[in-house]
């Protein structure tokens, strides 16, 4: 019966990705329900059956008083046997079938599979953002947003059916059944329920707010604490142990004040609803006892209006808990639209098409971006890179290298001009094929937190074991790997590296990302100090491999070791955005310009600290 229920929604449907998601509340919410349609109204309908089994409870309960005061004891089974014998039947097996069909829809159908439905669209949404926008915020506060808003999601649709509706068709079924009796009992329910209302409306205006505020404060901690546990080095280095404590002490300061103010709305609703309660039973059940005495309603009517009154009474808290439920896991959702909502910025041009890489020539027309500021970044860079070509670029720092490079991976799109690759424009062709053909090493390459071997075959991952073992070789890397262990046991390529890599030295991070791209054999190379983590030894072993994987390929290699480039064919100087100087190693050192200089001031073959401070 489970496999029933779970299986009635498929949280990984296929659909329709949308750039620009509903930024509103409700079109939110619609959207992501747009598969539970069918569930939702069997959960409502169920609702309404099961509080209308209640009511009828009630009531009959009310007719068996009535039955007992007019029957005597001789003639109750041959004159009512057959009724309390069907009653009894439907009590046991029938009403316990509707019970059962209404929490499994809610507990097996919609509360696991609406969260994981939400958790997938959001993630799968957030990681089509670009670069330029995580670096805008906190990992940790995107991730806590991701986890948070899927079970508050889940929760507030959960409250529509297991309180929200269940409780109006109480209501209306309890005024009915009241006014069944005499339509005079009916008024203090009526009154009551508007003075109830208005309780509710007070609490709710004030609980959402008051919800996305204690959310957004719990967020903020999160993701102070995640950069204080992600940057734990420099934490230790640093010695700023207390100064870290402080900075998360005024995010919890400000989470505890936050969630006070939450909490005195629920005590004044919980101190209010006590009084309401008590004059919602005086009311039904005193008005029932009158009527009696004037004769015109039986014992039964006030059994029935007593039992009604106790019920509503004892129900009222758990409605008020489930709508400020349902309103506070609202604003929760609300503070994770911020994050997941948000449109997408950098996409595929309509109709884009795979890059068709002939030959890698690489072409930059008055290329241009800074970051949306007036200055930084490049400014009408003009850069023709043949096919094979091996291009060094050297700069200060701040010169625009890294600028360039990610533009040419469209981390960002330009101000203005273009780039193109076998005359393709870049931003015309879709984003993962221009990605696939560019391979890079990084000069901080951070790994994922898995082990050895997937770190390596994320590079391709449906390279064979040889293949993937070969890489190794190339980039040094297979003796290190040979003695890994992590704690778990796990050794040499099944071993995990830690987040970020972190359980490996610089050196050891950076030979596995180079057997990384080494197995991505991609047309176009690109290296940001590919190898200044590396100690001498293995830097001119990697050297050579590095050589040997550049034939054939279009390569742009950044470096501040500038031996490392001389080889090159080509060699860029960047100044302030621009193209300064360009030629071979000979003739920058024949033109006696910046490249010049930044040769003669180099120690250890890095560009000089003075000459960058002029």
């Amino acid at each position: 019966m489970f496999r029933l229920f779970e299986n009635l929604v498929d949280p990984y449907v296929e659909y329709e990705e949308n750039d620009k998601p509903p930024t509103r509340l409700w079109p939110f919410m619609r959207d992501y329900s747009r598969p539970f349609t069918r569930v939702f109204v069997m959960a409502g309908l169920m609702s309404i059956v099961i509080a209308t089994v209640e009511i009828w409870l009630i009531a009959y309960m009310g007719r068996i008083v009535d039955i007992l005061g007019e029957t005597g004891p001789a003639d109750l089974w041959d004159v009512h046997g057959t009724e309390l014998i069907l009653v009894a039947v439907f009590l046991i097996f029938l009403r316990p079938f509707f019970q059962a069909i209404d929490v499994a829809l809610l507990n097996n159908a919609i509360l696991p599979n609406f969260g994981t439905l939400i958790r997938w669209r959001a993630h799968r949404h957030v990681l089509r953002q670009s670069v330029g926008w995580f670096e805008n915020d906190f990992a940790g506060r995107i991730a806590n947003r991701i986890m948070q808003t899927p079970p508050a999601a889940g929760e507030a649709v959960f409250q529509v059916f297991d309180a929200i509706t269940f409780a109006l068709a109480y209501f209306i079924g309890a005024a009915i059944l009241l006014s069944t009796a005499d339509p005079w009992l009916a008024v203090p329910l009526v009154i009551w329920l508007g003075l109830y209302a208005v309780l509710v409306r007070w609490t709710v205006l004030r609980v959402g707010p008051a919800s996305k505020a204690a959310s957004d404060a719990r967020s903020e901690v999160t993701g102070r604490v995640v950069d204080s546990y992600t940057n734990i080095h420099s934490v230790k280095m640093f010695a700023h142990h207390d100064r870290e404590l402080e900075y998360a002490r005024d995010a919890i300061e400000k989470t505890r004040t936050t969630f006070q103010k939450e909490m005195r709305i629920f005590t004044i609703m919980d101190l209010s609803l006590v009084t309401l309660n008590g004059l919602l039973i005086v009311g039904c059940v005193g008005w029932a006892i009158w009527l009696w005495v004037a004769g015109t309603s039986s014992v039964g009517v006030v059994a029935a209006a007593a039992a009604l009154s106790l019920r509503l009474s004892a129900m009222t808290g758990w409605i008020m808990w489930a709508l400020t439920s349902f309103f506070r896991n609202l604003g929760i959702v609300a503070e994770g639209m911020e994050t997941i909502a948000q449109p997408i910025t950098l996409v595929d041009a309509p109709g884009a098409k795979p890059l068709e890489l002939s030959a890698g020539r690489i072409e930059m027309k008055g290329l241009s971006h800074h970051y949306g500021r007036g200055a930084g970044g490049i400014a009408d860079i003009d850069l023709v890179i043949e096919p094979g070509e091996k291009i060094g670029l050297i700069g200060r720092s701040g010169a625009g290298k890294s600028t360039l490079v990610k533009l040419l991976l469209r981390f960002y799109d330009p101000d203005g001009g273009r780039i193109e690759i076998d005359g393709q424009d870049i931003t015309k062709v879709t984003q993962d094929s221009l990605r696939q053909t560019i391979g890079m090493v990084q000069q901080d390459s951070s790994l994922l937190h898995r082990s050895v071997r997937e770190n390596i075959l994320y590079g391709r991952p449906e390279a064979t074991e040889e293949e993937m073992l070969a890489a190794a070789r190339r980039a040094e890397a297979d003796l290190f790997i040979a003695d890994l262990e992590d704690q778990n046991g796990n050794t040499g390529y099944d071993a995990q590296v830690g987040e970020r890599g972190v359980k490996l030295s610089g050196g050891q991070r950076q030979r596995v990302a180079l057997a990384r791209v080494m197995l991505k054999d991609a047309p176009i190379l690109v290296l940001d100090e590919a190898t200044s983590a590396l100690d001498s030894e293995v830097e001119a072993a990697i050297q050579q491999t590095l050589y040997g994987m550049m034939e054939g390929k279009t390569v742009i290699a950044i470096a501040h070791r500038l031996s490392t480039i001389a080889q090159m064919d080509r060699i860029l100087v960047l100044d302030d955005g621009r193209i300064a100087e360009q030629g071979s190693h000979a003739e920058l050192l024949a033109r006696n310009g910046l490249y010049a200089r930044f040769w003669g001031r180099q120690s250890g073959g890095f560009i000089g600290t003075t000459e960058a401070a002029e």
